[in-house]
């Protein structure tokens, strides 16, 4: 789908260059006034080129509100894929898994706020695209649970545990106006795990 966000370029180094620079001063717009406030000349401005430049990358503004969403799907897939070992098969996985996602979670907070306040505005195409992103992060949890656990559980009480983790995750942020007073990424962190780790009787 990034693919096939048009744009008059052809080289693709320099096509992924600019189009980082534009995810990143869209997020700051898109967190301070909202995506609809937003003008794709205020984008222009915040990435450091003109309006011309922007749609040579670019045809409209909801591209560049894809091109955020899909930046942060495969920043969370990359720092995945890097952080879980899908081999293992213990304990000690899914708890470092757990951590290292929530971590990721802090790290990427304000972005993960924008993504899900302006998703709606994406074609639903685009939309399907996005969730399907979000869909294959779940599983890679699944496998890791599944992985660590010493008996066998349904499909479906595994898909919701791995969903309860996906969400707990995103809380973090989402709720942050209290949560974020009261505890330590640290602490939310083992404080979940505790919970996850009990009722799956794991400890």
């Amino acid at each position: 789908m990034t693919k096939n966000v048009p744009t008059s370029i052809k080289d693709q180094q320099l096509i992924e260059k600019r189009r980082k620079q534009m995810v990143k001063g869209a997020v700051t717009l898109f967190k301070e006034k909202g995506f609809h406030r937003t003008t794709t000349r205020e984008i222009a401005k915040a990435s450091g080129f003109s309006i011309g430049t922007l749609y040579e990358y670019i045809r409209t503004k909801e591209d560049v509100l894809f091109l955020v969403c899909d930046d942060i799907y495969e920043n969370v897939k990359e720092r995945m894929v890097g952080s879980i070992d899908m081999e293992n098969r213990s304990v000690e996985c899914l708890v470092d898994a757990v951590r290292s996602y929530f971590q990721l979670i802090h790290d990427i907070q304000d972005e993960i706020l924008v993504m899900y306040q302006e998703i709606k505005a994406l074609s639903k195409d685009a939309r399907e695209y996005i969730l399907q992103k979000e869909k294959d992060m779940v599983h890679m949890l699944e496998v890791v649970i599944e992985n660590s656990l010493p008996y066998q559980i349904s499909d479906q009480e595994l898909k919701l545990i791995a969903n309860n983790i996906f969400v707990h995750g995103h809380m973090w942020g989402f709720r942050r106006w209290i949560l974020q007073k009261e505890f330590t990424i640290e602490e939310y962190t083992d404080k979940q795990i505790e919970y996850l780790l009990t009722s799956l009787k794991l400890t």
